[in-house]
């Protein structure tokens, strides 16, 4: 029988390697440029440049382009032919679509978070809520809230075993987490949250499934009530939100 050289061998090999590398790499352009959209590093309506990005992320071409494609899929940004990339805005009757569809999904993945709980994950789950406190001091009270609650319903994500409606939530909750900094801070009634979250908490640290799908649908009802009154009141008015928050983020220009 004849024998495959080594040197096909080791190409094959090779080109694995190069694949998943390329493959790395295109996820850390990918991660990157969507925080910079979700943190308002790049602002709404803001154009992009291919070139300006690779250098500010010192990485190639190839990953950006695909990290881009990927984020243009998602609806954060758009290719204009002989303009740019822009950033996409999240108009008010958007973030309502986001956040029903979020009741539906999360109020499922508390459940299961309930009903796979650990007494680490519940400790962790604790530590977050616990934390917001002290993050406030540090970055202002948004700052301190999108991250304490971001954190705390990914954690949860993670806790009901499913990749599946995870992930599709991860991805809801992220563009709710841009909305906080262009809109919904006006909505913020942290005395609320923070009850809801610990209501949420104490149902899964109990394991009961029900009781944290019931507290997590109160907790995203109460959220999508008091965004749909907003968006009534400024209907009615004719007047528009203001766009950003007074967080300290600005937007960086790259052109």
């Amino acid at each position: 029988m004849t024998e495959v050289p080594k040197t096909k061998k080791t190409s094959a090999r090779g080109k694995v390697t190069k694949t998943t590398k390329s493959s790395s790499l295109t996820q850390q352009a990918y991660e990157a440029i969507k925080e910079k959209v979700i943190n308002l590093y790049f602002l709404p309506g803001q154009y992009l440049n291919e070139a300006a990005i690779c250098e500010l992320l010192g990485l190639g071409r190839t990953p950006v382009h695909q990290a881009l494609q990927r984020l243009q899929s998602e609806g954060l940004i758009d290719v204009v032919p002989r303009k740019g990339i822009i950033v996409q805005p999240d108009s008010i009757s958007q973030i309502i679509e986001f956040l029903k569809a979020r009741l539906t999904v999360e109020t499922e993945i508390a459940r299961l978070a309930a009903e796979h709980a650990h007494p680490d994950d519940v400790a962790e789950l604790k530590a977050i809520l616990d934390s917001q406190g002290r993050l406030q001091n540090h970055g202002g009270e948004i700052n301190a809230f999108v991250e304490c609650d971001h954190a705390f319903h990914i954690k949860i994500c993670d806790m009901s075993r499913s990749r599946v409606l995870g992930d599709f939530a991860k991805s809801l909750h992220e563009r709710c987490s841009r909305s906080w900094y262009l809109h919904l801070w006006q909505t913020l009634d942290r005395d609320a949250s923070e009850k809801q979250h610990r209501a949420i908490l104490k149902a899964i640290k109990s394991r009961d499934g029900e009781g944290a799908a019931a507290a997590m649908r109160d907790h995203l009802t109460n959220l999508c009530e008091r965004v749909t009154k907003v968006h009534h009141t400024t209907s009615r008015s004719g007047q528009s939100l203001p766009p950003v928050a007074r967080t300290g983020r600005t937007g960086k220009p790259i052109d």
